[in-house]
């Protein structure tokens, strides 16, 4: 009787595809979240402090705060995405609500204020610096069939090393081989089996192999889901010395996880082929943690004038990725169906370097009337490496990260007028692309707006943020050449509320 698995740990060899240059991109960079007030002027707060996201710039900022409080914030986020693919354009929109702050501060006063030092902050922040939730619809008319993703796998593997075993179920197959001669050899099995490509001989020796499918265009659908999330917990601690100099460092800690999954459909053969629809799903999910750290200080030159700097160490991540897939076709073998999703590849634990970043920021204060802030970041992307090191697919990765990726500028202004009990807030945002082709991923632009009602005791402050970014997206790693062209445009609607004690 057919043995059915609801859950297989596959300890790959070798994971060529899993890793590459947008997913060092994916956990490098961080999303301006947070608090509404943060993200309504922009996150333009290394020189100001005094809110529990600017920890995430300058964590001398706690020691701003005058008084202990508690601050939760929830965000309404919206993905629009125009996906193009070979002059067919299709618009998704997904929106999902989470909270993504809480955090607090506690505010004790120097005993001995003659010393200079006149309080001590301690904070704790939770914050979500990445929302991965997102759909995309790629849809278009290609001149390359999926035929061309085995293929490019299988050719140069002996066909004697992809067939059953007597008595063996088709999933052992599928397991052993990926565990045994590694990812590509797995791939160019599922190939086979799903029908879609033949070897040029029956014979074991053969190492050539040709598409099954006839055909000159080919109609082809992915639908891409993510979801998922990166938050950081942080630990700050700050002090402030003569209300004039503000010292802070923080120990943060991250939490990953990111699922993607892919449903992939192929038909427009020609009318005699025997193949007349394909499907190929695949289903990845990471799940890791991390470390970073940092220091800054504020410095307040005058009345009007503040200062600050910030250096964010790498995060160190450790992750650990999952992958599971079904093929199904006109030819496929008649129990491809075993092959599913419940049938799981675990692969070996990898580690993840982020680049370090430097901060430098300004800020004018106008008495109680307002304040305008400016921040600049830098960042070089090319310096993120993915381990262990000595892994020649993880070294041919990081050579392409160091080639391909550069220095990114951020700059941050942000802007807020008070009147009475009412704070009028507005924001912008400039990300430098990471790559020198900007095709591959643009700048990034933001605007955001926002206000805020203080009662005394309490605060409640609400903002509206848009960004707007282009991109490349590959429908999958090799085989399909031609990249679809990707509008996105995340809109966030967050709500906070402070308490002060």
């Amino acid at each position: 009787m057919k043995r059915y698995y609801t859950f297989i740990v596959l300890l790959a060899c070798t994971f060529v595809t899993a890793q590459n240059t947008s997913d060092v991109l994916r956990y490098s960079t961080e999303n301006l979240q947070g608090t509404a007030r943060f993200q309504a002027m922009g996150g333009a707060f290394g020189a100001l402090g005094g809110d529990l996201s600017a920890l995430n710039i300058n964590p001398a900022g706690s020691a701003v705060f005058n008084n202990s409080l508690f601050t939760f914030s929830g965000t309404a986020y919206n993905t629009d995405n125009s996906a193009t693919y070979f002059g067919t354009t299709r618009s998704t929109s997904d929106t999902n609500i989470d909270i993504n702050q809480v955090g607090g501060v506690l505010i004790f006063k120097s005993a001995n204020p003659e010393s200079g030092w006149n309080k001590v902050a301690i904070a704790g922040n939770y914050d979500i610096i990445q929302n991965f939730d997102s759909q995309v619809l790629i849809n278009g008319t290609s001149n390359q069939g999926i035929d061309n993703y085995f293929l490019n796998f299988a050719n140069g593997v002996p066909f004697g090393s992809l067939l059953l075993q007597e008595n063996e179920f088709i999933e052992d197959a599928y397991l052993d081989i990926g565990a045994q001669q590694g990812f590509g050899d797995q791939q160019a099995f599922l190939g086979y089996y799903g029908g879609l490509i033949d070897p040029d001989t029956m014979e074991d020796a053969n190492t050539s192999y040709i598409r099954t499918a006839d055909y000159s265009t080919v109609n082809q659908s992915l639908v891409r889901n993510t979801t998922g999330y990166n938050s950081k917990f942080t630990v700050n601690f700050a002090s402030q010395y003569e209300e004039k100099l503000n010292i802070g460092a923080s120990l943060n800690f991250h939490t990953v996880l990111y699922d993607r999954y892919d449903e992939f459909t192929e038909t427009g053969y020609d009318t005699g082929s025997e193949i007349q629809r394909t499907t190929f799903d695949n289903l990845l999910r990471t799940e890791g943690s991390g470390f970073s750290f940092s220091v800054g200080a504020i410095a307040k030159l005058n009345d009007v004038v503040r200062i600050g700097g910030s250096y964010q160490s790498p995060t160190w991540y450790r992750f650990t990725d999952d992958l599971s897939q079904r093929i199904n076709s006109d030819l496929a073998d008649s129990d491809i169906n075993f092959i599913d999703l419940n049938v799981v590849n675990l692969f070996p634990r990898y580690t993840l370097k982020t680049p370090s970043k430097l901060t430098g920021s300004a800020a004018f204060i106008f008495g109680k009337s307002g304040l305008i802030s400016v921040d600049y970041g830098y960042q070089d992307m090319s310096q993120a490496e993915l381990g262990p090191t000595g892994d020649a697919n993880f070294a041919a990765v990081n050579e392409t990260v160091s080639n391909e990726l550069g220095a990114v500028s951020t700059i941050r202004v942000g802007g807020e007028y008070r009147i009475k009990r009412f704070s009028l807030r507005g924001g912008y945002r400039f990300e430098q692309s990471p790559y020198a082709n900007t095709d591959i991923v643009g700048d990034l632009y933001g605007l955001s707006a926002g206000i805020g009602y203080d009662f005394g005791g309490s605060r409640l402050d609400l903002s509206l943020s848009r960004t707007e970014r282009d991109l490349m997206e590959r429908l999958f790693d090799t085989g399909l050449d031609t990249p679809a062209t990707i509008n996105a445009i995340n809109t966030n609607a967050t709500l906070s509320y402070t308490l002060n004690f």
